[in-house]
This record gives structure tokens, C-alpha cells and sequence, in this order.
């Protein structure tokens, strides 16, 4: 006959569920968040203008966007919201003969300054674009790889599963991390790139237009992560649409063309309850009233 022992273990290797190391894992409770290895930090501009060519798309525009908070990009197309964006990680000077003038001090280091590491500048300024743009590599490597390339000496699955949970994304897909970033929704994969930005640990997030290719339920998704991101990062965001500013935003600041062929300029710029209830300029407010736009 078996001895107590022998069917206890027989017990435990015809069903996995029963085995101890299995009851901890499913009844271990989600981490608490983990500090990332920077602070966020707040993005001084001062006088910044930016060109393509001889075209001046943005011009004279100054704004202090504060840390730990989410600050919308909000006017009609064609005003430069987007170039000004892409000028905070000096992603604008990769277009060929694109260039910015101006002051962006990143906490206290002017990007701009002679000297300073575009590089560097990106791993600190995080971006993430209209369009989901994964990789053709497993949902793992995907958010790995920026790691990686940098140099990350840390435990990487550590570093993966708290980049997807804090892209509100772990669950999802803890359990098809082998499987291709591909494969994912659209709302799943603008998360993931959410993600893979987090992995390299920046200080300031910049999103355009994150949400503007998603049905309504990614889109929610996409909102109650920055409202969580911004605990511990500084978000930046241009988005089109009037009510996801209005929701999510701490500031708002407004870009205006008053005439064709004109550039760009921050036409005012506030705390977003203001913009939308109480803005100084008409123009702002027949924007976020919808008049035009």
C-alpha cells in the first residue's frame, strides 16, 4: 500500500493547482508600484521657435511645464502643436533640414545647449506616437529591448512586468509574453509602446495624439494610464479632441495660426480649468466651445 506520504506527493504532481509553489504565485497580491530610477522632471521654454527649411512652423513660444502633472497640446492642425512637441526631445532636428531655436531647459539642462547628447536627451524625454509602432519581436522584447540597448544591469523580468503594469497592460498579457507585439488590438499595442518607453526609465513622457486611431474603450484605457503615469512621470500630450483635454489635463496650453501662411504661436496657455471655462483670448474660446477647429 502507499504510505501517506507517497499519495500526498502523487496528489500534488497529478494536479499542479494543489502544489505550494503554485498557491503563492496565484494568491500572491499585484506589487506595489516601484519608484523608477529618475524623477520627473519640469520642462522650462523659453523663446522657442522651429523650422523646416526656410518654413517657420512655431514661433516665440514660451511655457513652464510642471512636473508630475499632465499638460495638453490642444488647436487646429497645421499650428505646429506637434513639431513644438517633438522639439521638447529634440526628435524635430531628425527630419532633414529641421532645426529649432530657444531655450527647453530640462530641469536645470538647457537640451539645446552646446554639447548636450541627443541620445541622452530622448532617454530622458520618452515619446510615443499617433500610430502603435511594436516591433516584430515578442511582446517581452518589445518592452525589454530600449532596456537593453541602454545598458540595463537590473533584473530584466522585474523591469518588464513593471513597465506593462504600469502601461495598465500586465494583465492582459502576462500570459503570452512570447508571443509577438503584432498580434495585440490597437489599444493593446499603443500600450505596449506605452510601456516600452517606461522600460527605459525617462523622467518626462511625451504622447501625440495617443488615442486618436482607438474606439472609445482603448481610449479610456489609454486616459487612466496617464492619469496614473503622472504620479510618477511628467506627461505631455496633443490630442484634437476637446473633452479627452478637458478630462485628463492639468494644463492646457492653446496653438494658433491667425493667418494663413503664418506660424504657429502659443496663443495661451493656463490651468486647464481656465482654459475651458474662462480663457483671456476669444480665439481660445471659440476653439474649445467648438466654433471652429
Amino acid at each position: 500500500m502507499d504510505s501517506e506520504k507517497t499519495r500526498k506527493e502523487r496528489t500534488l504532481s497529478e494536479d499542479p493547482e494543489r502544489r505550494p509553489e503554485v498557491k503563492r504565485l496565484q494568491s500572491r497580491q499585484p506589487s506595489p508600484p516601484v519608484a523608477t530610477g529618475s524623477e520627473a522632471q519640469g520642462i522650462t521654454i523659453e523663446g522657442l521657435s522651429a523650422f523646416y527649411g526656410s518654413f517657420k512652423a512655431v514661433t516665440d513660444a514660451s511655457m513652464n511645464i510642471q512636473a508630475n502633472k499632465v499638460t495638453a497640446l490642444i488647436g487646429p492642425s497645421g499650428c505646429g502643436k506637434s513639431t513644438f512637441l517633438r522639439c521638447l526631445n529634440r526628435m524635430h532636428e531628425v527630419i532633414p533640414g529641421a532645426r529649432a531655436e530657444g531655450c527647453v531647459r530640462l530641469g536645470d539642462q538647457d537640451i539645446y545647449a552646446k554639447g548636450s547628447d541627443p541620445v541622452k536627451i530622448r532617454q530622458r524625454v520618452g515619446m510615443v506616437f499617433q500610430k502603435p509602432n511594436p516591433f516584430s519581436k515578442s511582446i517581452y522584447e518589445n518592452v525589454a529591448w530600449g532596456a537593453r540597448i541602454n545598458g540595463y544591469r537590473g533584473n530584466m523580468d522585474e523591469l518588464v512586468e513593471r513597465s506593462l503594469r504600469q502601461a495598465a497592460i500586465w494583465d492582459e498579457v502576462k500570459d503570452r509574453l512570447k508571443e509577438s507585439g503584432m498580434g495585440l488590438s490597437g489599444g493593446q499595442q499603443q500600450r505596449l509602446c506605452i510601456a516600452r518607453t517606461l522600460a527605459v526609465e525617462p523622467e518626462v513622457i511625451l504622447m501625440d495624439e495617443p488615442a486618436s486611431a482607438l474606439d472609445p474603450v482603448s481610449t479610456q484605457k489609454i486616459e487612466d494610464t496617464m492619469e496614473e503615469l503622472k504620479k510618477r512621470y511628467t506627461v505631455v500630450i496633443v490630442t484634437h479632441n476637446m473633452q479627452q483635454a478637458a478630462r485628463i489635463s492639468d494644463y492646457t496650453g492653446f496653438f494658433y495660426i491667425e493667418h494663413m501662411g503664418d506660424p504657429g504661436r502659443l496663443w495661451e496657455f493656463d490651468a486647464t480649468d481656465k482654459i475651458f471655462s474662462n480663457p483671456e483670448r476669444k480665439e481660445t474660446e471659440d476653439y474649445v466651445t467648438g466654433r471652429f477647429g
